[in-house]
């Protein structure tokens, strides 16, 4: 990296730090105009590819997969008036994986010429000779059929690398002044995307194309109140999606509305960035004087906004083979549902909890045709009316669980990262009975409304956890009274999930997204979002944030 880029990324980087759930940022810098350029064709890129699959198999490979990956990023952050940062990145090359004496080899080049790519494919398979050294039992994987010349593109309407970065800005700073005139004291604001261009091949013989995008527009509000000296914030209720720039054009059809009282707006597949701004400075005005809430049990109304990040946390990772199996625990530990709990039957949640995992959802951050093994994608049940019955598995996972097929979930960040087992989309179905908001909040005596993600801790089994929320509003009497604040909520996986006493229905169904979910060690970065309707939980432990203790 030279020092134009290291400052570059330096200052991305430091903008970054002022949103939450920022992405990573890789490869080198470029001129914008760069990121418009079509790349290598899908002729070069088979071509390539093939060098690559036989140089392997000639050098000792049993298989091998090559991905040509060039990742295309920009970054764009404001704060009031100002922009603080832009940035356009690049990242081109070939990862070459392979399977020689029953053990796997990984290497990888940014150098797209034939001789590189051969030799890269030569030393994987020298590192998987070497690996098998040690290996005790060979990798078994899953059968696999190749699909040939395929290819595959999110169902973008504009792609918004192609949208003028001035518009972009204007409309971030746009964004910034609604929220002052609205009583803000400080605005931040960004707007990330990205475009995945991978070209996966196989000895399979699958050669896949595809042309993947994610957006993520976001801020953050803070309101002082000079008097009290009291501050408060409120981060967008914004969602990353797997859209175009249509995703900033908003809809009325695509607005839905928290119960009366609250003054919430949820986004479905378009968002106002401006009517958010708008109601989060006059909202993190209201919290400044808002209750602190007594703590005790309490029933819990949780808008998707919220709920996904605790689907993503107590569900999406504790199922993730590797983690049960206790191959993986970094990012917070490996997982209390191994095989043997799942063969007890031993409930997850009550007869409401219907969970289901996903690379399919339009829309959504993990929405592909195929996975980084050729393996296209399906949904698949995890949790039925409130039992285990399936985990999220890779190729070389199925076996140990007695399944014959992977479940298309293997995932790498980037050219120069091996592919491993990576969460896909996990969501709640929503309930088949037609459910209002408002008549899922008058069932409550007593109760919490929350909207939006807050901070978190979950221990090392992914079992006892603490959520908190952006907005929370009182509930008495199957209505909302007022604003609370120092609001979070404590369980463990099983009680909470066995509390889930409902859902509204497919017209309140949203997508939560986790724009950079961190696993591994190298740590990589992926994608994925948390369907669900808005979703009531009985007698659920609230504590008091702002309390002392002693």
């Amino acid at each position: 990296m030279n020092r134009r880029n290291f400052v570059g990324l330096a200052g991305l980087g430091a903008g970054a730090l002022l949103l939450p759930n920022f992405p990573s940022l890789g490869g080198d810098l470029v001129d914008p105009a760069r990121l418009l350029e079509p790349g290598l064709d899908v002729a070069q890129k088979k071509r390539l590819a093939d060098v690559a699959l036989n140089a392997a198999k000639s050098a000792g490979a049993t298989y091998a997969d090559v991905r040509i990956q060039r990742t295309l990023n920009q970054s764009i952050f404001t704060r009031e008036k100002q922009v603080q940062n832009i940035g356009s990145t690049e990242t081109m090359g070939v990862g070459i994986r392979v399977l020689a004496n029953g053990t796997w080899g990984f290497a990888a080049t940014n150098n797209m010429t034939d001789a590189s790519i051969a030799k890269t494919a030569q030393q994987a398979v020298a590192i998987a000779k070497a690996n098998s050294k040690v290996q005790k039992e060979p990798v078994q994987l899953a059968p696999q059929k190749g699909y040939g010349d395929v290819s595959w593109k999110t169902p973008i309407q504009q792609n918004a690398l192609e949208v003028p970065i001035k518009q972009k800005v204007d409309l971030l700073l746009n964004a910034n002044a609604i929220a002052i005139d609205n009583g803000a004291s400080f605005v931040n604001s960004g707007l990330f995307q990205i475009n995945e261009q991978k070209y996966f091949a196989s000895t399979d013989g699958s050669y896949i194309d595809q042309d993947i995008h994610r957006i993520y527009p976001t801020f953050g509000v803070t309101v002082v109140d000079r008097a009290s000296g009291k501050f408060r914030s409120r981060q967008s209720l914004s969602q990353p999606m797997g859209l175009g720039y249509e995703y900033l054009t908003p809809k009325a059809t695509d607005k839905v509305a928290g119960p009366a009282g609250s003054n919430v707006i949820g986004y479905k597949n378009s968002y106002d960035i401006l009517e958010d701004a708008a109601n989060a400075a006059k909202q993190t005005k209201q919290k400044i004087t808002a209750k602190s809430v007594v703590p005790g049990k309490y029933d819990l109304v949780l808008d998707p906004g919220h709920l996904g990040l605790t689907i993503h946390e107590s569900v999406g990772h504790p199922l993730e083979l590797d983690r049960v199996l206790g191959y993986e625990a970094n990012y917070a530990g490996t997982s209390f549902a191994t095989l043997e709990w799942k063969a007890k039957g031993l409930p997850y949640g009550s007869k409401n909890v219907n969970i289901v995992a996903d690379k399919l959802q339009p829309g959504s951050l993990g929405a592909v045709g195929w996975d980084d093994e050729g393996v296209k994608t399906k949904e698949w049940d995890l949790i039925e009316q409130g039992k285990l019955v399936n985990y999220e598995k890779i190729r070389d996972q199925a076996h140990i669980v007695g399944q014959k097929e992977s479940d298309g979930c293997c995932y790498s960040q980037s050219w120069q990262d091996v592919q491993f087992q990576r969460m896909p989309n996990v969501s709640l179905r929503p309930g088949t009975a037609k459910m209002s908001v408002d008549e899922l909040v008058s069932k409550v005596d007593k109760g919490i409304y929350i909207a939006g993600n807050g901070s978190f801790s979950i221990d090392q089994q992914r079992y006892n956890f603490q959520f908190g929320g952006q907005v929370f509003y009182a509930i008495e009497k199957g209505k909302i009274t007022e604003m609370l604040e120092d609001v979070a909520y404590q369980a463990n996986t099983q009680e909470f999930w066995g509390s889930c006493a409902g859902s509204c229905d497919a017209s309140d169904y949203r997508l939560f997204g986790a724009f950079n979910d961190g696993k591994g060690q190298p740590s990589q970065s992926s994608a994925v979002s948390h369907g669900s309707a808005t979703t009531r939980f009985t007698g659920v432990n609230v504590i008091n944030t702002a309390r002392k203790i002693g």
